[in-house]
C-alpha cells in the first residue's frame, strides 16, 4: 500500500488593494516529484500513482510506465521529474499514465468505459483533498511521440470535484458534481521543457473538496505510437491574480476594504455587480455604484458586466 505524506500546503499572501488578507494557496503534495517509492516491482512518485497502483479487473496485467528522471526543467531547484511513457502489447496501445487518483484497468479495449482514473475519496492514497479554487494549472512538460507524429498530443486533465468518486474521462454520473476543469492536449515540445499554464473554467455550482489531476502521454486511449515519452515536473495551482480583477481595459476594479465590497469605477462606465456564493447562488446584484457589506462571506464569486467587457472571480478572505 502506498503511503501519502501530510499534505503540503505552500503560502502565499496577498493584499487586496492593501486591506485584505487573502488565504493560502492549496498545493498537491509532492508537485515536484522529488519523493519516490517502491511500489510493487518499480517505483512511483510519493502522492501519485500510476499502472503499478492499478485496480480493475487486468490490474495483475498492470506494466510498469512510470519512472523517476534526472532530466529536469530548465532553472529547477530539484533533481528529479517523473517519465511515463507507452507500451505496445500486441499491436494495443497502453498510453502512460500518471495521476493523484486511481488507475481502473477494466478491460483490454482501451476505448472501454471500464477504464478510467478516478478519486477514491475514502482512501488519502487515491484521491486530493482539494478546498481552493485556483484559476490556473501551471506545470512543466516535454513531451516526445516515438513516431514525431505532429497530429499526436499527449493531455493533462485537472478536475476540481465535490465529495464523489469522480472519473476521468467523465462519466455522466460524475458531471453532476463538477466544480471545475482545466484540460489541455498539448503537441510535441520539440526535446525541450516547455512551461505550460492552463485557465480553470468553473461551473460555481458544486463545493470544492477534492481533485483529480491526470497526465497521459496522448489524448486518445490507445493513441499514439510505443515508446511516446512525456515528463512532466514542477505542478502549481495558482492564483495568478488574487488580489485584484479588471476588465480587458483597466477601467473597472474590484475593491474590498473592512468587509466591505465596492467597485472602482475609472471612468463612469455602466453596468452591474453580481455576488454569488460558491454553490452558485445570487447574493446581491445592483449597479457598479453599489457597495456591499461580504463581511460574513468566507469565499464568495464577484460578476462584473460592463458595456465594454466582464469579468468573474472567486475571491477567499480570511
Amino acid at each position: 500500500m502506498k503511503i501519502t505524506p501530510m499534505k503540503n500546503k505552500i503560502l502565499t499572501i496577498g493584499l487586496l488593494l492593501c486591506s485584505v488578507t487573502l488565504s493560502a494557496q492549496q498545493q498537491i503534495a509532492n508537485s515536484n516529484f522529488e519523493s519516490w517509492q517502491t511500489v510493487n516491482s518499480g517505483e512511483e512518485p510519493t502522492n501519485w500513482n500510476g499502472f503499478l497502483s492499478a485496480g480493475g479487473l487486468l490490474s495483475s496485467f498492470a506494466g510498469d510506465q512510470l519512472e523517476s528522471s534526472t532530466d529536469i526543467r530548465p532553472g529547477s531547484a530539484g533533481t528529479k521529474s517523473a517519465r511515463i511513457f507507452s507500451n505496445s502489447t500486441i499491436g494495443v496501445i497502453a498510453n502512460g499514465n500518471l495521476t493523484v487518483g486511481k488507475i481502473n484497468m477494466g478491460s483490454a479495449a482501451p476505448t472501454n468505459t471500464s477504464n478510467y482514473n478516478s478519486s477514491i475519496i475514502a482512501d488519502a492514497n487515491f484521491s486530493e483533498a482539494y478546498t481552493d479554487t485556483p484559476d490556473s494549472l501551471i506545470f512543466w512538460a516535454k513531451f516526445i511521440p516515438a513516431s514525431g507524429n505532429t497530429t499526436d498530443s499527449a493531455r493533462v486533465s485537472a478536475i476540481i470535484h465535490d465529495n464523489y468518486a469522480f472519473r476521468d474521462p467523465i462519466d455522466a454520473p460524475s458531471q453532476v458534481y463538477l466544480v471545475g476543469t482545466a484540460i489541455k492536449n498539448f503537441a510535441k515540445t520539440n526535446s525541450a521543457w516547455i512551461r505550460m499554464s492552463i485557465p480553470f473554467n468553473y461551473s460555481f455550482v458544486n463545493t470544492p473538496v477534492f481533485i483529480l489531476i491526470t497526465f497521459t502521454t496522448n489524448k486518445t486511449p490507445g493513441g499514439g505510437s510505443d515508446n511516446d515519452q512525456l515528463w512532466i515536473d514542477d505542478v502549481e495551482l495558482k492564483n495568478t491574480n488574487a488580489n485584484i480583477e479588471t476588465n480587458q481595459n483597466s477601467l473597472v476594479q474590484v475593491a474590498i476594504n473592512d468587509g466591505q465590497l465596492s467597485i472602482l469605477n475609472h471612468e463612469n462606465e455602466d453596468g452591474t455587480i453580481e455576488v454569488f456564493d460558491l454553490q452558485g447562488r445570487k447574493i446581491y446584484s445592483e449597479t457598479l455604484e453599489s457597495n456591499f457589506d461580504v463581511s460574513n462571506l468566507r469565499q464568495f464569486i464577484v460578476r462584473v458586466q460592463t458595456n465594454k467587457a466582464a469579468f468573474s472571480k472567486i475571491y477567499t478572505q480570511n
